[in-house]
C-alpha cells in the first residue's frame, strides 16, 4: 500500500468549539451518557469529576458544570466517621447514590460498588450494581481491579450497566498494598497496563488511575481507546478527579500531594460557628427582626 505524503495525508481533527458537545461548560438538559464520554476521548477534551455524596453538594456542582459526579466509597472517611473505606455498605452506596442523582439534572452519576458487593463473583456484581441503577437511579458503576475483575465487568456491561474501572492504588485493597504508590517497576508496570488494556476489553468506558507514575500514566493514557480519569497520576491523563472535601479544604489534616486546595470551607465554617455561637452567648442573636409576631 503506498504510504500517503504529509501533503495528502488526512489532517487531524480539531477540537470542536460547538458547547452543546463539550462536558465541562455544555449545554443541554440531557444527562450525559458514557457515549459522551468516549466522544470526548476522540475529540482530545480533558474533563473534570468530583465526588459527591449528597443532593446539595451535587447541586452546586451540577451547576458549576462538572459533567461527572462519583458517589465514591470514599463517603466512608469524609461523612460516615469510617477509618477506611472497607465498612461502607451497599445500603449506604444506595442511599447516597440516590440523593446525588436527586440534587443534579445533567452531570453523570457514577457509583461505587463497595467492598464485599463484588468479589464474590460476577452474579454477586450484577446483583449488587442493579440496585444502585434501579433504586438510586445511577448511569454507571465504578470497581477495583483489572484481570482481577474481569469477569464481573464484562457481566456488568453486556447486562447494560456501564462500569468504570479503577486501578493503581484501590483503597478497597488498603489492608493487603497500604496507601503507596503503584506500578513502580518494570513488572508492576506491565501489569497495571495489561490490568487497563484487560478492563478495556471486557467494555468498561474509562479507567481511574490512583497514585501511578505521572509517566506511566501517560502510556496508559496512549495506549488506550477509553479515557484515563487521573488521582495522583499526573496531568497526562484524559481526566482528572479529586475527593470535594478535599478540593475545598474541608478535610482536616495533612492532605496528600496531589490535591490542589481550591478554598478553605473548614475555616469559613468554623468562623461561621464562632460568630453565630458568640451572637447567641452575647444576646445578640436573634435580634428583633429574626423573631416571629
Amino acid at each position: 500500500m503506498t504510504q500517503l505524503s504529509a501533503a495528502q495525508s488526512p489532517a487531524p481533527k480539531e477540537r470542536t468549539s460547538d458547547s452543546s458537545k463539550t462536558l465541562y461548560g455544555g449545554k443541554g438538559t440531557r444527562r450525559i451518557t458514557v457515549r459522551d464520554i468516549t466522544a470526548a476521548k476522540e475529540r482530545g477534551e480533558k474533563w473534570p469529576m468530583l465526588t459527591a455524596y449528597d443532593a446539595m453538594t451535587a447541586s452546586v456542582f451540577d451547576e458549576a458544570g462538572i459533567p461527572v459526579m462519583l458517589v465514591g466509597d470514599s463517603a466512608g472517611n469524609c461523612h460516615l466517621g469510617y477509618d477506611t473505606t472497607v465498612p461502607v455498605t451497599l445500603d449506604e452506596m444506595a442511599i447516597l447514590s440516590a440523593a446525588v442523582v436527586r440534587g443534579t439534572s445533567r452531570a453523570l452519576i457514577v457509583a461505587d460498588l463497595p467492598f464485599g458487593s463484588y468479589q464474590e463473583g460476577p452474579v454477586q456484581a450484577l446483583r449488587s450494581a442493579t440496585r444502585l441503577v434501579k433504586e438510586a437511579g445511577v448511569g454507571a458503576v465504578k470497581l477495583e481491579g483489572g484481570e482481577r475483575s474481569l469477569a464481573q465487568t464484562e457481566l456488568l456491561v453486556s447486562s447494560g450497566i456501564p462500569v468504570m474501572s479503577h486501578l493503581g492504588l484501590t483503597p478497597q485493597s488498603v489492608n493487603t498494598m497500604g496507601y503507596r504508590v503503584q506500578g513502580r517497576g518494570e513488572e508492576a508496570a506491565h501489569q497495571l497496563l495489561r490490568d487497563a488494556k484487560s478492563a478495556e476489553a471486557a467494555g468498561a468506558f474509562a479507567v481511574v488511575l490512583e497514585l501511578v507514575p505521572a509517566e506511566l500514566a501517560a502510556e496508559v493514557t496512549r495506549s488506550l481507546h477509553i479515557p484515563t480519569v487521573g488521582i495522583g497520576a499526573g496531568s497526562a491523563c484524559d481526566a482528572q478527579v479529586l475527593v470535594w472535601t478535599d478540593m475545598l479544604g474541608l478535610t482536616g489534616g495533612k492532605m496528600p500531594r496531589f490535591v490542589k486546595q481550591y478554598a478553605d470551607l473548614r475555616g469559613v465554617m468554623g468562623d461561621a460557628a464562632k460568630a453565630f455561637a458568640e451572637d447567641v452567648v452575647g444576646g445578640a442573636f436573634p435580634a428583633a427582626e429574626h423573631a416571629v409576631h
